[in-house]
């Protein structure tokens, strides 16, 4: 059984979602970046996924359900899930409309529910109920964008992964880690240039945790941040108060 990070965790991290392009990279941002990891590593020495699941195929449906939905809602939601269809063949067999009475709180419930049945077919009559080990297979999964697939190498498998949430993207931006770079792929591949690919995936999940407790996206607590000092965006704020007080 494909349990929640498996023993694979610490086994060959290659062949994930990773590209390999490497041209022009900062050094200043390689270096930033190191330094980013190594603070948030102490704030936050447990880097864990924030959806609950037990099996590889319960994670795939919970990042599809998440798809503008809290993680909260969704965790709240899954169990009742797994009540009525408890494994892939039974999602498998079950048609939408019954999926999507479940999980129509999560909203998105129509198209949410046609993803989730199609993807458990597939891996019900393809991969005897197991969910595939390659980013390119995970890719052809119904409802299974980059993202998720790289949720899935990164937490199940232990391979190298960058997840690229609303979270990752927007304290990166802050940060300086990129530059004005919205589009999640472009994120990513801009990722991949400066992180090391072992301490991307817990470095994605840090980003989250750090995004919902201190760098919030309504107000940021620059000042309890423990990166206020390399933060582009902290440093700018502070040179503005520094501008201001001097005109005063």
């Amino acid at each position: 059984m494909q349990k929640k990070r498996q023993e694979k965790k610490n086994e060959g991290r290659a062949g994930s979602g990773k590209q390999t392009v490497r041209t022009r990279v900062s050094p200043a941002k390689k270096k930033l970046a190191r330094e980013v990891i190594r603070r948030l590593k102490e704030e936050y020495p447990l880097a864990e996924c924030t959806l609950a699941y037990e099996d590889a195929w319960q994670l795939l449906v919970s990042v599809r359900l998440a798809a503008q939905c809290t993680d909260e809602r969704v965790d709240q939601i899954t169990p009742l899930l797994y009540a009525r269809f408890p494994d892939v063949a039974s999602l498998a067999a079950a048609e939408p409309s019954q999926i999507e009475e479940v999980v129509r709180p999560c909203g998105l419930g129509p198209s949410k529910a046609r993803d989730i049945s199609a993807c458990m077919r597939v891996l019900h009559e393809q991969y005897d109920d197991r969910v595939p080990e390659t980013f390119e297979e995970l890719l052809a999964l119904p409802g299974v964008g980059r993202k998720s697939a790289n949720l899935i190498m990164g937490d199940v498998f232990g391979k190298p992964a960058i997840v690229t949430d609303t979270h990752c993207i927007r304290l990166c931006n802050l940060i300086g880690l990129v530059d004005g770079i919205k589009d999640p792929a472009k994120v990513e591949r801009e990722l991949w240039k400066i992180v090391p690919p072992e301490e991307g995936n817990d470095l994605c999940h840090r980003f989250v945790h750090h995004g919902r407790a201190v760098c919030v996206a309504r107000r940021p607590q620059c000042g309890i941040c423990c990166l206020r000092d390399i933060c582009r965006y902290a440093k700018g704020l502070e040179k503005g108060a520094e501008k201001n007080a001097q005109k005063d």
